[in-house]
């Protein structure tokens, strides 16, 4: 009995080291595809300058830009915890979703906080189920702040979200500490090569929103 229960541990570490080493590298891959689309997303503005991991779930890379433009700038990619079973099934229960994080300090720092979260509600009527029963909606913005009266610098800011080509943000943060300035994006929303300049652009776009409420 003792020997088929050590057979039996030996087969399950063996599958769970497997499991390991085989879904570490699907991370990789995946992380490096991320990476190659932020590269093709900075030629011709910036550059990749060090890439490095932390664990096998977390990939950093360090973005190099003219002056004037961002400074210590870095992506995030954070993937879900695919090689440990356990916690990538609570990752699937929390449904949780691999992200792109931009992080950046501006020429000035801002003077103020602001955290900018994109949600989405889904829903549908009591009749009986019908895909055109179904709703999706994007209502338009709604701030929460803890500020008694509207600072005339937070105006740009918001104009520059509102104009903004990329609407796919989950998160957009300024602050006076560094990072400064950053932005959110989903992996599953990454638009393709061709369209991936367009993600620098509103980068840029929201941070000059900030960088014009010092004036």
């Amino acid at each position: 009995m003792g020997r088929y229960l050590v057979i039996d541990g030996a087969a399950a570490f063996a599958v769970l080291l497997l499991w390991y080493f085989w879904f570490s590298r699907v991370n990789r891959r995946k992380g490096l595809t991320v990476l190659q689309w932020v590269q093709a997303a900075c030629a011709g503005r910036g550059r990749v300058t060090r890439v490095r991991w932390q664990g096998s779930t977390r990939l950093l890379a360090e973005l190099r830009f003219p002056p004037h433009v961002f400074e210590h700038a870095r992506v995030i990619v954070r993937l879900l915890p695919r090689p440990i079973p356990v916690n990538w099934a609570v990752s699937q229960y929390r449904k949780q979703k691999e992200t792109l994080a931009f992080e950046a300090d501006l020429d000035t720092a801002p003077r103020f906080h602001l955290e900018v979260h994109n949600h989405r509600w889904t829903g549908h009527n009591s009749r009986p189920f019908d895909a055109k029963n179904w709703l999706v909606s994007r209502p338009g913005p709604i701030l929460l702040t803890s500020r008694p009266n509207w600072g005339q610098e937070l105006s740009p800011v918001i104009t520059a979200l509102m104009a903004s080509r990329e609407r796919n943000f989950v998160s957009i943060r300024f602050s006076p500490e560094s990072p400064h300035f950053s932005a959110t994006l989903e992996i599953g929303a990454l638009p393709d090569r061709q369209g991936a300049h367009e993600w620098i652009e509103s980068l840029r776009e929201l941070a000059a929103g900030a960088s014009t409420s010092r004036q």
